[in-house]
Protein backbone atom coordinates (compact mmCIF):
# COMPACT_ATOMS: atom_id res chain seq x y z
CA UNK A 1 0.00 0.00 0.00
CA UNK A 2 1.44 3.73 -0.63
CA UNK A 3 -0.25 6.51 1.30
CA UNK A 4 -0.15 9.84 -0.68
CA UNK A 5 -0.77 13.25 0.73
CA UNK A 6 -0.09 16.67 -0.33
CA UNK A 7 0.92 19.96 1.71
CA UNK A 8 0.71 23.37 1.10
CA UNK A 9 3.85 25.04 2.41
CA UNK A 10 3.26 28.81 2.80
CA UNK A 11 7.22 29.77 3.12
CA UNK A 12 10.55 28.46 3.53
CA UNK A 13 9.45 28.20 7.49
CA UNK A 14 6.67 25.74 7.06
CA UNK A 15 9.40 24.19 4.20
CA UNK A 16 11.61 23.49 7.24
CA UNK A 17 8.67 22.80 9.54
CA UNK A 18 8.25 19.83 7.53
CA UNK A 19 11.53 18.72 7.55
CA UNK A 20 11.53 18.91 11.31
CA UNK A 21 8.65 16.49 11.44
CA UNK A 22 9.35 13.97 9.33
CA UNK A 23 12.69 13.76 11.54
CA UNK A 24 10.70 13.55 14.69
CA UNK A 25 9.19 10.10 13.05
CA UNK A 26 12.18 8.92 11.11
CA UNK A 27 14.15 5.70 11.79
CA UNK A 28 17.24 4.46 10.81
CA UNK A 29 16.75 2.30 7.92
CA UNK A 30 14.73 5.16 6.21
CA UNK A 31 14.91 6.90 2.95
CA UNK A 32 13.75 10.17 2.03
CA UNK A 33 13.61 10.85 -1.61
CA UNK A 34 13.51 14.40 -2.14
CA UNK A 35 12.34 15.68 -5.56
CA UNK A 36 11.78 18.91 -7.05
CA UNK A 37 13.59 21.53 -9.59
CA UNK A 38 16.62 23.97 -8.08
CA UNK A 39 15.68 26.44 -5.91
CA UNK A 40 12.33 24.24 -4.21
CA UNK A 41 13.35 23.89 -0.69
CA UNK A 42 15.23 20.15 -0.99
CA UNK A 43 18.04 21.65 0.79
CA UNK A 44 15.91 23.89 3.30
CA UNK A 45 13.90 21.01 4.10
CA UNK A 46 17.15 18.42 4.53
CA UNK A 47 18.48 21.48 6.70
CA UNK A 48 15.73 21.33 9.19
CA UNK A 49 16.04 17.80 9.73
CA UNK A 50 19.13 17.52 10.29
CA UNK A 51 18.96 20.20 13.37
CA UNK A 52 15.65 18.24 14.55
CA UNK A 53 18.18 15.85 15.22
CA UNK A 54 21.57 17.62 16.43
CA UNK A 55 21.80 20.81 17.38
CA UNK A 56 19.95 24.20 16.22
CA UNK A 57 22.93 26.19 15.15
CA UNK A 58 24.49 22.78 13.77
CA UNK A 59 26.35 23.62 10.51
CA UNK A 60 24.20 21.86 7.69
CA UNK A 61 25.81 22.95 4.15
CA UNK A 62 24.79 21.58 1.00
CA UNK A 63 26.64 18.95 -0.16
CA UNK A 64 26.46 20.08 -3.63
CA UNK A 65 30.49 19.51 -4.11
CA UNK A 66 30.94 17.04 -1.48
CA UNK A 67 27.81 14.71 -2.52
CA UNK A 68 27.08 13.66 1.19
CA UNK A 69 27.54 14.80 4.24
CA UNK A 70 27.05 12.94 7.78
CA UNK A 71 25.66 13.43 11.01
CA UNK A 72 25.21 11.83 14.27
CA UNK A 73 22.24 11.75 15.88
CA UNK A 74 20.49 9.96 18.96
CA UNK A 75 18.03 8.76 15.71
CA UNK A 76 20.85 7.32 14.39
CA UNK A 77 23.62 8.49 11.69
CA UNK A 78 21.64 11.09 9.06
CA UNK A 79 23.22 10.66 5.57
CA UNK A 80 22.84 13.87 3.38
CA UNK A 81 23.37 12.90 -0.49
CA UNK A 82 22.79 15.49 -3.13
CA UNK A 83 23.45 13.46 -6.77
CA UNK A 84 22.73 16.21 -8.99
CA UNK A 85 26.56 15.73 -10.09
CA UNK A 86 26.35 11.88 -10.16
CA UNK A 87 27.42 10.54 -14.01
CA UNK A 88 26.27 6.96 -13.30
CA UNK A 89 24.25 4.79 -10.12
CA UNK A 90 27.19 2.60 -9.80
CA UNK A 91 29.21 6.03 -9.19
CA UNK A 92 26.77 6.12 -5.90
CA UNK A 93 28.92 3.06 -4.53
CA UNK A 94 31.91 5.19 -3.88
CA UNK A 95 29.92 7.14 -1.27
CA UNK A 96 28.96 4.25 0.77
CA UNK A 97 25.48 4.58 -0.04
CA UNK A 98 24.85 0.96 0.87
CA UNK A 99 25.98 1.56 4.25
CA UNK A 100 24.20 4.08 4.69
CA UNK A 101 20.93 2.74 3.51
CA UNK A 102 21.71 -0.38 5.55
CA UNK A 103 21.03 1.11 9.12
CA UNK A 104 21.36 4.90 8.48
CA UNK A 105 18.84 7.31 7.92
CA UNK A 106 19.47 8.90 4.43
CA UNK A 107 18.11 12.05 2.82
CA UNK A 108 18.51 11.64 -1.37
CA UNK A 109 18.65 14.87 -3.21
CA UNK A 110 18.17 13.78 -6.86
CA UNK A 111 17.18 10.84 -6.14
CA UNK A 112 16.57 9.65 -10.01
CA UNK A 113 20.06 10.00 -10.54
CA UNK A 114 20.70 6.54 -8.24
CA UNK A 115 17.99 4.39 -11.35
CA UNK A 116 17.54 1.36 -10.27
CA UNK A 117 19.57 1.30 -6.70
CA UNK A 118 16.87 3.88 -5.38
CA UNK A 119 15.28 1.53 -2.94
CA UNK A 120 11.68 0.48 -3.45
CA UNK A 121 10.98 1.15 0.22
CA UNK A 122 11.16 4.81 0.74
CA UNK A 123 9.12 8.63 1.62
CA UNK A 124 9.32 10.16 -1.77
CA UNK A 125 8.84 13.93 -1.03
CA UNK A 126 8.06 16.08 -4.06
CA UNK A 127 8.76 20.03 -3.42
CA UNK A 128 7.03 21.86 -6.71
CA UNK A 129 6.13 25.70 -6.76
CA UNK A 130 3.26 27.00 -5.00
CA UNK A 131 0.82 29.75 -5.37
CA UNK A 132 2.84 32.62 -3.65
CA UNK A 133 6.82 33.36 -4.69
CA UNK A 134 7.61 31.94 -1.74
CA UNK A 135 5.16 29.02 -1.36
CA UNK A 136 5.72 25.38 -2.01
CA UNK A 137 3.41 22.05 -2.25
CA UNK A 138 4.53 18.77 -0.93
CA UNK A 139 3.97 15.84 -2.12
CA UNK A 140 4.81 12.83 0.11
CA UNK A 141 4.47 9.69 -1.32
CA UNK A 142 5.42 6.29 1.11
CA UNK A 143 6.26 3.79 -0.88
CA UNK A 144 5.03 1.47 2.17
CA UNK A 145 8.20 2.86 4.41
CA UNK A 146 6.07 5.14 6.00
CA UNK A 147 2.30 4.18 5.55
CA UNK A 148 2.00 4.39 9.18
CA UNK A 149 3.87 7.85 9.94
CA UNK A 150 2.39 10.58 7.41
CA UNK A 151 -0.98 10.45 7.77
CA UNK A 152 -0.89 13.23 10.62
CA UNK A 153 1.92 15.68 8.94
CA UNK A 154 0.40 18.92 9.61
CA UNK A 155 2.58 22.19 8.65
Amino acid sequence: MTVTIALDLADEAATGRLGEALAARARPGDVIALEGPLGSGKSTLARAFVRALTAADEEVPSPTFTLVQTYETASGAVWHFDLYRLERPDDAYELDIEDALADGICLIEWPDRLGPLLPARRLHLTLAPGAAETARTATLDSHRQWDDRIGDISV
